[in-house]
C-alpha cells in the first residue's frame, strides 16, 4: 500500500508534505504534486501535513482509488522530483474549497523544479 495525491491538490499545491517525506517520493506538476507509489514506504507522515487533505492511503479496489493511483504512477515517471517546499501559487486559497477540479484544471505539464 502507498499514499497518493488526489484532486484536492490541483491549483493549491501547498507542498507542506514534501519536506517531511523520508524517501523523497513527491513529483511536481504544473499545478499539483503526485507520489510515486513504488517509492512510497507507507509511513503516512505526509498525510496530516496536507492542509487540503489531498493525500490519502491507497486502500485499493474502488474506482476512485484506482484512478488516482494511476495518475500518481503515470506522472511520477515524467515530472521532476521535488524534495523541498517551493513557492505556493498566489491564488491557492481561491481553489482550496473547490471540488471537481480534475477536468477543469489538471495539467499534464511538469512543474518548475
Amino acid at each position: 500500500m502507498a499514499y497518493m495525491v488526489t484532486e484536492a491538490c490541483i491549483r493549491c499545491k501547498f507542498q507542506d508534505c514534501v519536506e517531511v517525506c523520508p524517501v523523497d517520493c513527491f513529483y511536481e506538476g504544473k499545478n499539483m504534486l503526485v507520489i510515486h507509489p513504488d517509492e512510497c514506504i507507507d509511513c503516512g507522515v505526509c498525510e496530516p501535513e496536507c492542509p487540503v487533505e489531498a493525500i490519502i492511503p491507497d486502500t485499493g479496489g474502488d474506482e476512485e482509488s484506482v484512478k488516482w493511483l494511476e495518475v500518481n504512477r503515470k506522472f511520477a515517471e515524467t515530472w521532476p522530483n521535488i524534495t523541498v517546499k517551493g513557492e505556493v501559487p498566489d491564488d491557492a486559497e481561491n481553489y482550496r474549497e473547490e471540488g471537481e477540479k480534475f477536468d477543469k484544471y489538471f495539467s499534464e505539464e511538469a512543474g518548475d523544479s
